[in-house]
């Protein structure tokens, strides 16, 4: 009887896993995203407050991400890289930290060297707005406002593949 019972919590255990990948928030570059406009929020930029609108014309990588997220510190550095790429072709990487704790968001902005603009939404407010549970979670967005792939987990975001993700969007006129 214990037997049995062990084995059928392990089927649960493993349905339960393949609903979880199955399902739209595990997905990568969910096709029903793709062409629907960004949903538009307002932060600060360089001092100055701003809306996702006011970036139309360059193309956006928003990712959401905190400190306390491994994924997120290791994927840090080639998301700087990706600033550096994208910057003079019109993008730009932009970070939407849910962290709570300001000091240990600006000390990891010091420790990591960041070179993106990043904002602090301690209440999670834009990423719910986004669906995101998930962290890290990014979303490329067209220089028309449009999601063109939302991208789930930590990425080598200097690698080949992504670049050449990014750059046909930033070829796109």
């Amino acid at each position: 009887m214990k037997q049995k019972l062990v084995t059928a919590l392990a089927l649960v255990a493993v349905l339960g896993l393949l609903v979880l990948f199955a399902s739209p928030e595990y997905r990568q570059g969910e096709a029903s995203l793709a062409g629907t406009p960004a949903k538009d929020f307002s932060f600060t930029l360089d001092g100055k407050p701003v809306k996702l609108a006011d970036l139309r014309g360059k193309v956006v990588v928003l990712n959401f991400w905190a400190t306390w997220c491994p994924p997120c510190v290791e994927e840090t550095p080639s998301l700087n890289h990706l600033q550096q790429h994208m910057a003079p072709l019109g993008g730009l990487v932009l970070g939407i930290s849910v962290d709570e704790d300001g000091a240990a968001y600006d000390q990891f902005l010091r420790d990591q060297q960041v070179v993106f603009p990043t904002y602090r939404d301690p209440s999670a407010g834009i990423a719910t707005s986004y669906g995101t549970l998930m962290y890290p979670e990014t979303y490329l967005i067209d220089r028309r406002g449009r999601i063109a792939r939302k991208i789930v987990g930590e990425q080598e975001w200097d690698g080949p593949e992504l670049i050449a993700s990014v750059d046909s969007l930033l070829n796109e006129k």
